[in-house]
């Protein structure tokens, strides 16, 4: 993919829950358009020092956090990989053999569809508690606002090191 997909556009004005949203779901099309039209070679190709610092690992650990933060802490589901992540911290980074590009792609849209339910259900002064810290719904949009943007910008990086694509 070469062009510059659309992406939701970000409004300059507007209430504090459609302005963020909106922009968790402009860095999340960036996620997309970032990663979309590799192949699963590129997708886990090494550039960088780190052997976990790839396409395909970071879109792993994407929907990882968008499940962790929206379904568990906010949603009160069952956190099933717990015991997982003590075993080895990095373990989202690692993609199973066998598994696409376009997987891993499809599985972040999913979840990232069904944060957008989560939050929708909610109010932004909603609060929620996990494992004796309490956060309410604003904290983890804008949590997640971080996180995607900063992981959009090392994909930024890896997708201009493997195919030399460029563009916010």
């Amino acid at each position: 993919m070469t062009e510059r997909p659309p992406r939701p556009e970000v409004p300059l004005t507007g209430g504090e829950r459609e302005i963020l949203t909106s922009l968790l779901d402009y860095h999340r099309a960036t996620v997309a358009w970032k990663a979309g039209g590799l192949t699963d070679e590129q997708g886990r190709r090494v550039h960088l020092p780190s052997e976990l610092t790839t396409v395909a690992g970071l879109i792993a650990h994407l929907t990882l956090n968008e499940w962790f933060w929206f379904a568990v802490v906010v949603d009160g589901e069952e956190d099933t990989w717990e015991e997982r992540l003590k075993e080895d911290p990095d373990a989202e980074f690692r993609v199973p053999p066998g598994t696409s590009v376009e997987q891993l792609l499809a599985d972040y849209g999913k979840q990232c569809a069904r944060s957008r339910e989560i939050v929708a259900a909610r109010g932004f002064d909603d609060e929620v508690t996990h494992k004796a810290e309490t956060f309410n719904v604003r904290w983890v949009v804008a949590h997640m606002i971080e996180e995607t943007a900063r992981h959009v910008g090392h994909l930024d990086l890896l997708r201009e090191l493997t195919d030399g694509l460029t563009g916010e």
